[in-house]
């Protein structure tokens, strides 16, 4: 197997790591970020991410994963370099590659031998051919290097399994021997017929924002599809089953809800129109999808002023912070515009997330009134918004959280509740695509 240096400890860069180092090989993961280095070197983990401490510890103690700060070091000593850094959007909606030539320099100045540079990180097309041109021009030695892109197909919340078990892999490449190191890489997974599909530095670019684009733009079609059945009384959860069960449609990806959040649908599919007009390509449905998920918290705003047409004054309690469960990310959550529209309005927001109510506080609404249980969060409340669908809020015992309520009126954004027990215990509601069903 492979010595492996992974630049970058964040959500991809602690997966990956982990999981390569559970492949066989020896992983370093290497950050600026001392803090972080130190937490991990201690056994603590940065991210929340079902099953990831175990996959971390089982490694760390095999002797397989460390942690380093010394980047140079952790690259001279590795055959290959993944660039695992943040990619934000920037202010025209392009990707802020800045992370990723800082390091690709870095690599640069440390070249001891032959290495595969390899991007984990999700760029735009074209950034390959960028990197090469970067690295040749600031090396200080002799060495050849291949560059090759491997981008990540992690869903948080489920990333650890996707990783290890993942639908498949895509190794860009330039040449026969780049190709057979990172299938060296992922030897594990090609014995277990994991399609492993080898294809050229920009279509594997391009593959990841394409699948990205395409994902963001069912969850904006069938969020359509819930308004129009709030209006003419249709079931949009019958809809989406019978759509899934054709075969060239599939289930994955139609449920209804506030919107999609997170820290890549919103700026892959901007980062994707931005490379389109580079191109003189107008990716006209792209950018629909990008515009119905916007309008999208406006609607779930709509359904909770149909329910409290003042909100001036008025209690609204918010259970959910993260953009889906499972995870403790809340960039792009669809929480915090709903959350700033309400209280625009003049409502008082109390709000409850089991995971991510620190991440909401530190990072975008410092002054927002969080508390520790539903109980506690509904109590006195005159309308309840669910906007994450997390499992404890989909077994709400509705006749018991009633009597906490000023009033009983519930926007569940997340159809986790059942219609026929908010009919039963007498609740104003309103859903997303079966509101008057």
């Amino acid at each position: 197997m492979k010595n492996i240096c992974i630049i970058g400890t964040g959500y991809v860069g602690l997966v990956s790591g982990a999981g390569m180092a559970d492949f066989g090989n020896s992983v370093i993961c290497a950050d600026i970020d001392t803090s972080k280095i130190d937490m991990l070197q201690d056994g603590g983990i940065p991210i929340y991410e079902p099953g990831l401490k175990e996959l971390v510890e089982r490694n760390v103690n095999a002797g397989r994963l460390s942690f380093s700060t010394d980047i140079a070091a952790s690259v001279k000593n590795a055959e290959v370099v993944f660039i695992a850094v943040g990619t934000p959007m920037g202010d025209n909606g392009e990707a802020d590659l800045k992370a990723v030539e800082a390091v690709a320099t870095t690599i640069a100045k440390n070249l001891n031998g032959y290495k595969i540079i390899c991007t984990k990180s999700t760029v735009p097309v074209g950034t390959g051919a960028r990197l090469e041109a970067l690295i040749t021009r600031e090396k200080e030695s002799d060495y050849d290097f291949d560059v090759v892109s491997n981008p990540e197909f992690l869903r948080e919340g489920s990333a650890v399994k996707d990783f290890l078990i993942p639908d498949r892999v895509v190794l860009g490449v330039s040449n026969e021997h780049a190709g057979d190191v990172m299938q060296e890489v992922y030897r594990s997974l090609f014995i277990n017929e994991t399609p492993i599909v080898v294809t050229n530095v920009p279509s594997a670019e391009m593959i990841k924002y394409a699948s990205n684009a395409f994902l963001a733009v069912k969850i904006s079609f069938i969020n359509e599809m819930a308004n129009l059945a709030d209006k003419v009384g249709a079931d949009v959860h019958t809809i989406a089953r019978a759509m899934g069960l054709d075969g060239r449609i599939s289930s994955k990806f139609l449920h209804p809800g506030p919107g999609y959040g997170g820290s890549c649908f919103p700026k892959d599919t901007e980062a994707l129109v931005y490379t389109g007009e580079q191109y003189g390509v107008d990716f006209q449905v792209v950018k629909a999808a990008i515009g119905a998920n916007k309008h999208q918290r406006d609607v779930i705003l709509a359904k909770a002023r149909e329910l409290l047409p003042e909100l001036k004054s008025k209690t609204v309690a918010i259970l959910g912070l993260a953009f889906k469960a499972n995870t403790d990310d809340v960039r792009d959550s669809p929480a915090l515009e709903i959350i700033q529209g309400l209280e625009e309005a003049g409502a008082i927001v109390k709000a409850y997330d089991p995971i991510a109510s620190e991440n909401m506080k530190k990072f975008f609404l410092p002054d927002l009134d969080t508390r520790e249980s539903v109980v506690e969060t509904v109590t006195d409340a005159d309308l309840v918004i669910i906007l994450t669908p997390w499992n404890e809020l989909r077994g709400l015992g509705l006749e018991d959280l009633k009597e906490h309520l000023n009033a009983p009126n519930i926007v569940d954004a997340r159809n986790v509740l059942s219609v026929d027990k908010l009919k039963e215990h007498g609740y104003n509601y309103r859903n997303v695509g079966r509101s008057n069903i």
